[in-house]
């Protein structure tokens, strides 16, 4: 069940979710609209030219309260909010449609679990041929809350809990690779 603006105003009064900072026009009638950061990384390939998926990646990190993003690039950013979900919420990530509507998709793999707590990253991508010039604070993405049916006896608690700014792949980490 998709949570209404009721039900989110309720939680986040009864402190069951957290969502810092945040100001009552960020709250939409089935979502919570969140806004830019001021923090970006640009993943720089390795000597080969390429990015390995077993290895650390590098990245340039950005901070500026405006970014240009060049056509057809790709580049991480963090939303300007601090979140935390309890163990019988999850959140997916959407672009707003009037920016994906300028050719800037927006995502964050899309999904958020249960107990996680921190900054999302959200990851940009340029489909234009021209550049798009993005600013700090504006709305950049929502968050649609769903109610699980249960709450989920593993919280989250992996490599990307309390995140701050936005954080580039660890799926080097992983431990279940063969």
């Amino acid at each position: 069940m998709v949570l209404s603006d009721q039900t989110i105003q309720s939680l986040l009064n009864n402190a069951s979710m957290k969502i810092q900072p945040l100001g009552t026009k960020q709250i939409q009638p089935a979502s919570v609209d969140l806004r830019l950061g001021n923090h970006f990384l640009k993943a720089m390939p390795n000597e080969d030219n390429c990015f390995n998926i077993a290895q650390a990646m590098a990245y340039e990190e950005i901070i500026a309260e405006r970014m240009t993003i060049p056509p057809k690039s790709f580049l991480l950013a963090t939303t300007k909010e601090y979140i935390e979900l309890p163990n019988f919420l999850t959140a997916f990530v959407e672009g707003r449609s009037s920016i994906g509507r300028m050719g800037l998709f927006i995502q964050n793999a899309g999904w958020v679990d249960p107990g996680f707590a921190g900054q999302i990253t959200l990851e940009l991508f340029n489909a234009n041929d021209t550049a798009v010039v993005i600013e700090e604070g504006i709305r950049i993405c929502q968050l649609v809350f769903v109610k699980t049916d249960l709450p989920v006896a593993n919280a989250y608690n992996g490599k990307y809990k309390y995140q701050k700014n936005a954080v580039g792949s660890k799926i080097y980490l992983d431990q279940d690779r063969e």
